[in-house]
């Protein structure tokens, strides 16, 4: 954890958080104590997606550990510069699957709306880090056709909201477009993916608590915790209004070299989440995003990690292993 005089900045609330997160890398380590770590920067990877994290996040980071493995997933390093044969700029097919602008249909039952580009941090491993937003944003001028889109098709029953990070929206932004999804008759759960509560726990106001807990759907919040020590007091406070608001919390993670690629740190993060009524969820293989070569774990590790957690925890604490491949109907469970 850094120290307490380097992490005492006050917020007026949570966009004037995010929007002085830490984009400058020589700030960064500076703040951890890290200063003759610069020279593992890449330059190229920092222009082709920025640094960015919120104080916030800093703050849960070890001071002096250039191997924490908080910093590990926001740090642009040389590794990010090698290419990786299988390795691309959409590794999971989203560029085939827009149906509408911002609307992904991959599986049947349920449709994904990119909400935002925008993110609180830039964690290295996303593998939309190349996706073309601009182009792809139901909010910016064509809401209305993608709800009729959706509004035609019956056999939509669940909403996934994505991005970026949906929770970035400002609140007039995000419950206007959550009332209108809820005016769609067919429509049964709205499905939030969001890492701000890790990241930005203030971003749970009560105004967005009071719409989870009079909305007439059901409302799920699937986090992205990747490591225990992302889920400090703080965050846990949150999770708990949100769970008291009517809100099902699931996690899910990805797997991780040098961040979580171990059984201990696996086990942590379940224990963590239970302690906090988060059920594990998913713990997916890396998408092979261009870039991202470095963080990748095999498949047979992977599979050996899940078989040393089921021989520590319960069933419902161990999650799935699983990976996304283009075309499939669903995702591809392997343990």
């Amino acid at each position: 954890m850094i120290p307490q005089s380097r992490a005492d900045v006050i917020f007026a609330d949570w966009q004037d958080e995010v929007s002085q997160a830490v984009n400058d890398p020589a700030t960064l380590l500076q703040m951890l104590g890290l200063e003759d770590k610069l020279a593992s920067l890449d330059p190229h990877a920092l222009k082709q997606f920025p640094l960015r994290a919120t104080h916030s996040y800093i703050r849960k980071m070890r001071y002096g550990d250039a191997d924490d493995p908080l910093l590990r997933q926001v740090f642009p390093l040389f590794d990010e510069s090698i290419e990786v044969s299988g390795f691309s700029a959409d590794p999971v097919g989203d560029h085939l699957a827009v149906k509408s602008p911002g609307i992904l249909h991959k599986y049947r039952g349920r449709a994904l709306l990119l909400t935002t580009g925008a993110c609180a941090i830039h964690c290295r491993y996303c593998f939309r880090r190349h996706f073309p937003y601009s182009d792809s944003n139901p909010l910016a001028s064509q809401w209305q056709r993608s709800l009729d889109v959706l509004r035609n098709d019956a056999s939509i029953r669940e909403i996934i909201l994505s991005g970026g990070d949906p929770l970035a929206l400002t609140d007039n932004k995000l419950i206007a477009m959550m009332d209108d999804l809820q005016t769609i008759s067919h429509i049964k759960r709205l499905r939030i993916h969001s890492r701000l509560p890790l990241v930005v726990p203030s971003r749970i106001t009560e105004r967005l608590l009071t719409w989870i807990s009079t909305s007439q759907l059901q409302i799920v919040m699937v986090l992205h915790a990747n490591h225990a020590n992302e889920i400090d007091n703080e965050t846990a406070k949150v999770l708990t209004r949100l769970r008291q608001a009517g809100c099902q919390l699931l996690n899910q993670a990805v797997l991780l070299k040098g961040v979580n690629n171990s059984a201990p740190a696996l086990i942590e993060l379940s224990e963590r989440l239970a302690d906090v009524h988060v059920l594990p969820y998913y713990l997916h293989l890396l998408d092979k995003v261009a870039g991202a070569g470095h963080f990748d774990v095999d498949e047979q590790q992977g599979m050996a990690l899940i078989t040393a957690m089921r021989r520590e925890l319960p069933g419902y604490l161990v999650p799935r292993l699983v990976r996304e491949q283009q075309g499939e109907a669903s995702k591809t469970v392997i343990a």
